[in-house]
């Protein structure tokens, strides 16, 4: 007996494959659909995560800024220039007392608040002025990395120094123009055109970086002023630049 050889199936219409297209895809879609679905989920917990730890550390930053800085005060305020000897030591006969039409208050003034610098050379030689002038004892002083800063007094004049750096702060209840020689009577030294201080000889002054040709005694304080005096040999007037908030 020979052998029928196998039938094949007849072939599938156009249309039958159609439906079996469809059939596959409607039991295949809703797996499909939760695999897209948990994808999404899980870029959408690690966007999170990541938004999270951004701001954690955001914070964490801004925590540790604002616990690392001080507020502005002369207490931390640092000093730009080196200390060198003082020109003059503080007088002690300065208790209180209205002094050249300048009071001496319990609290700083601050509705008239600039700072001007003053240098000071003597043959050549850089000499500082000390800290604590219009702040009359007893002074408290703090110590810095800086070097020491008075924080308090008997009371404060409307122009004084806290550190020995230079600076002097004019606190005045009003918008007044002081002069430089106020600051030397609250510092009990003279001021001429022969002497600074304790120190004699040809006085030659700079006042912003420019030669100044007029009578010392007639220098006044204004805001970010430099005022350097040169006592017997002309020094080049150096610059400075105020610490930040000053």
């Amino acid at each position: 007996m020979s052998r029928r050889p196998p039938q094949r199936p007849p072939p599938r219409s156009a249309s039958r494959r159609k439906r079996e297209r469809r059939r596959v895809a409607a039991t295949l879609g809703p797996a499909r659909n939760r695999t897209w679905w948990q994808r999404r989920s899980v870029l959408n917990g690690v966007a999170a995560g990541v938004v999270v730890i951004v701001v954690v550390v955001l914070i964490v930053a801004l925590r540790s800024t604002s616990g690392s800085s001080s507020p502005t005060s002369a207490a931390t305020t640092p000093k730009p220039s080196p200390t060198s000897t003082p020109l003059a030591s503080l007088s002690s006969a300065i208790t209180g007392q209205t002094i050249d039409g300048i009071q001496c208050q319990a609290n700083e003034q601050l509705v008239y608040h600039i700072h001007a610098h003053l240098a000071i050379y003597v043959n050549g030689v850089a000499r500082s002025i000390p800290e604590g002038i219009g702040i009359p004892p007893p002074r408290r002083e703090v110590p810095t990395d800086e070097g020491p800063y008075v924080e308090s007094g008997k009371c404060f004049y409307w122009i004084h120094t806290h550190t020995d750096d230079g600076i002097i702060h004019i606190e005045s209840p009003t918008t007044t123009a002081y002069a430089l020689t106020q600051f030397f009577a609250l510092w009990s030294q003279p001021l001429t055109a022969s002497q600074v201080g304790p120190a004699r000889g040809l006085v030659i002054a700079y006042v912003n970086g420019q030669r100044y040709t007029g009578d010392v005694q007639q220098l006044t304080l204004t805001a970010h002023e430099l005022i350097q005096l040169d006592v017997g040999t002309d020094v080049p007037p150096k610059s400075f630049s105020f610490p930040p908030g000053l």
